[in-house]
């Protein structure tokens, strides 16, 4: 069987280039944190990012949490589960309206983010030490400039 392959008329190479460096970046630099600093505290990505969002925002509804972190509200429900399990997340009625919920930081929880933001932190920088100061805003103004342009459509 033979192979056919596009025949490169049209074919931006640099977007190509781009958008493939993104995705390897992203999978391999979550997955780096992921194994060195939030698995061994019991953590997945997305607990990590949810409890980031309610640490920084204070108490906020749920569908705010799940659109901060970027997942939808049936994975927030599981992962907020695990956290409210974990003595690190309060669920509790919203007063206006028993429909909606609110998320918080119990002070156990408090006190987790912060000591894990700074150890997070510091992976963080481990990452990006090859890299200049103005590389490194380059690189976020340019990884700014894709999400904005996802959120347009």
């Amino acid at each position: 069987m033979t192979t056919v392959r596009y025949d490169g008329d049209g074919i931006d190479i640099t977007a190509m280039a781009v958008v493939s460096s993104v995705h390897r970046a992203a999978h391999a630099l979550r997955t780096h944190l992921e194994r060195t600093v939030l698995a061994p505290r019991g953590l997945t990505w997305t607990a990590w990012v949810v409890l980031w969002v309610v640490w920084t925002w204070g108490e906020s509804e749920c569908r705010h949490v799940a659109a901060e972190a970027g997942i939808s509200k049936a994975t927030l429900t599981g992962v907020q589960q695990t956290l409210v399990g974990k003595g690190l997340l309060a669920r509790d009625v919203h007063p206006d309206d028993a429909r909606r919920v609110l998320l918080s930081l119990t002070d156990d929880g408090k006190r987790f983010m912060e000591r894990l933001f700074p150890e997070f932190n510091g992976a963080e920088a481990w990452l990006v030490a090859g890299m200049a100061e103005p590389e490194r805003l380059e690189v976020a103004r340019g990884l700014r400039t894709l999400v904005r342009r996802t959120e347009l459509r």
